[in-house]
């Protein structure tokens, strides 16, 4: 199979959620096949299951035993569980975890071997796909764990803003004692080195958000922005890294500031998804910095309430897919470029450059 073409491996999810309806529909769309040729690692069962409870016509998958199997002129699916799996729509089980936890490592197994270029991760269950082997709070710690990548980051991406957060999937009461400039700074540096080689950002400008309300009001409400942020930015800046703040989480927002810069960093979890959500909710996607490989999701979870309603919007994974396609790209160029720098003579403005949100 000669092609040039970026083979896109899918994770099905949980089976019982909206993953299969968001899959499908992205896959329906025509354009997918022109940039890559997507497989989706699931159940071609639980695939037709839910294509009939969604009245669905007129698509279908190429179920195939293995990657040497696909086709480019359609979307390949490969088996990953039990054929008598069932599916019960809108309810977490431990059936379906099993059959989440079964594709995920069959998809991350074909990624190391190198056999798919990408990967694009359904909504999981972060309960119900816990197991002896399987302990890990979400996609991201796991990847992280599988790949040994020394530090992750986590940025919500869209066409208007991305955000990245210091600490993640953690609980709010354990986020003061995870917070330090040292990891802040780690941050920032994945952060700046991500913009540049996945999204072909020159020169990134980062704006941090403060911990407290108000960005501690000079310590008033809090020290943590001056004991740890604002020595971490300023570290960051003695390195070249463009990084800003602390700025207060509200007003930041709400005035439009982020529009300013090329990625926020913020603290914990809630306080950049929050805002992200809000304004991007059907459209963002979920972006893992710092992998040796290119995994992306929608930016939702598994919203039982709507599955097999036909009401889910599939436009969160159409971009996650899109995404994942981009940087992989954005990667294989910015290598490329370093292996063969420009001749003398034309000026270094021109490497890499690429009209971005923020620039």
């Amino acid at each position: 199979m000669k092609h040039d073409k970026i083979i896109l491996g899918i994770s099905h999810g949980d089976i019982n959620s909206i993953s299969y309806e968001v899959i499908i529909k992205a896959l329906m769309d025509p354009r997918i096949l022109d940039i890559c040729i997507p497989v989706v690692y699931g159940s071609p069962k639980v695939a037709s299951y839910h294509r009939t409870a969604l009245n669905i016509e007129n698509f279908s998958l190429n179920t195939i035993n293995s990657i040497d199997e696909l086709s480019i002129k359609k979307p390949g699916i490969i088996n990953c569980v039990d054929e008598n799996i069932r599916v019960e729509l809108g309810k977490s089980s431990q059936v379906a975890g099993q059959a989440a936890k079964a594709a995920l490592e069959l998809a991350v197994n074909d990624l190391k071997e190198g056999k798919i270029d990408a990967l694009v991760t359904g909504p999981i269950n972060k309960h119900n796909i816990q197991s002896s082997d399987f302990q890990f709070s979400g996609h991201t710690e796991y990847l992280q764990y599988i790949f040994q990548a020394e530090e992750v980051l986590m940025l919500m991406v869209s066409d208007i803003l991305r955000v990245g957060v210091v600490t993640g999937h953690v609980p709010l009461s354990n986020v003061h004692q995870l917070l330090s400039e040292e990891i802040i700074l780690d941050k920032l540096r994945l952060l700046n080195t991500s913009l540049k080689v996945d999204f072909g950002i020159r020169k990134p400008t980062i704006a941090v958000l403060g911990f407290n309300p108000h960005a501690g009001e000079n310590g008033l409400l809090g020290t943590e922005e001056t004991e740890i942020i604002i020595p971490a930015i300023q570290k960051a800046n003695e390195e070249n890294i463009l990084a800003f703040g602390p700025y207060a989480t509200d007003g930041f927002f709400g005035s439009g500031s982020f529009k300013k810069f090329d990625a926020t960093l913020a603290m914990y979890h809630d306080q950049g998804l929050t805002p992200f959500k809000t304004l991007v909710s059907e459209t963002g996607v979920n972006y893992t910095a710092g992998l040796p490989m290119v995994r992306t999701s929608p930016a939702h979870g598994t919203a039982y309430a709507l599955a097999g309603k036909n009401e889910a919007s599939h436009l969160s994974f159409l971009n996650a897919m899109y995404t994942a396609c981009d940087i992989f790209k954005n990667r294989k160029s910015y290598q490329e470029l370093a292996k063969n720098p420009l001749p003398p003579g034309i000026p270094k403005e021109v490497q890499g450059t690429r009209d971005q949100p923020g620039e």
